[in-house]
């Protein structure tokens, strides 16, 4: 494990409870990341908004099946998926924003403990959830995946030269609360290995989407 890095434990307890307050305070603002504004706005990401609408493209050519989008957040990418979506999110505040921007169906939960019947649906789709795991915790979330869904998608954080595989991020909100994060970057086929295999669906600048079928 780097420096710096909690343990196994440390990071479990921080992602299952710590976290929530991080996200239930980022859920009004959570989209100006996709938007590129407020604290974004002067960011220098080249290609980030073609990146993004690629991404919403390649989502919503996935088939019009059942499928669970695993910690939805706000819906920003949910919206893109075609048939019966459920969302779900441990943070009320997330899924209250889900709700009213998207009308998405969502109920709170973690990608953990899914309080679903085993192939009560036909995919799993999370998006830049996967990224902020410890290794117990990618374990256990591939485990319920693979439970409820035959098929998984998985979209995340491409790497770059600007950033490390992992790291802990500061991250800032609009308020002034400063939170810690646990965040991977992947390559695409980095992400096809640690999923057992897959295709790439999408190897963009800033994204990368993977989809692993049985």
């Amino acid at each position: 494990m780097p420096p710096n890095l909690p343990s196994q434990a440390e990071g479990r307890s921080s992602l299952d409870r710590s976290m929530e307050p991080y996200y239930d305070r980022r859920a009004a603002e959570y989209d100006e990341w996709y938007a590129g504004n407020g604290l974004f706005a002067a960011r220098e990401r080249p290609g980030w908004d073609e990146d993004v609408r690629t991404l919403l493209d390649v989502i919503a050519s996935l088939a019009p099946v059942r499928t669970v989008d695993v910690a939805c957040g706000t819906g920003f990418l949910t919206r893109a998926l075609h048939g019966d979506v459920v969302g779900v999110d441990a943070s009320l505040a997330m899924l209250a924003t889900a709700r009213a921007r998207h009308r998405i169906a969502a109920v709170r939960a973690d990608g953990f403990t899914l309080p679903f019947r085993d192939r009560a649906f036909d995919r799993v789709f999370t998006g830049h959830f996967y990224g902020h795991l410890y290794p117990e915790q990618r374990a256990r979330f591939l485990a319920e995946a693979r439970r409820v869904a035959p098929a998984l998608v998985v979209v995340d954080a491409k790497l770059h030269s600007a950033v490390e595989p992992e790291q802990i991020q500061e991250r800032i909100l609009n308020d002034g609360s400063r939170h810690e994060v646990f965040k991977r970057y992947f390559t695409a086929d980095q992400l096809v290995a640690e999923l057992g295999g897959g295709d790439v669906l999408m190897d963009g600048r800033w994204f990368v989407a993977v989809e692993r079928r049985r």
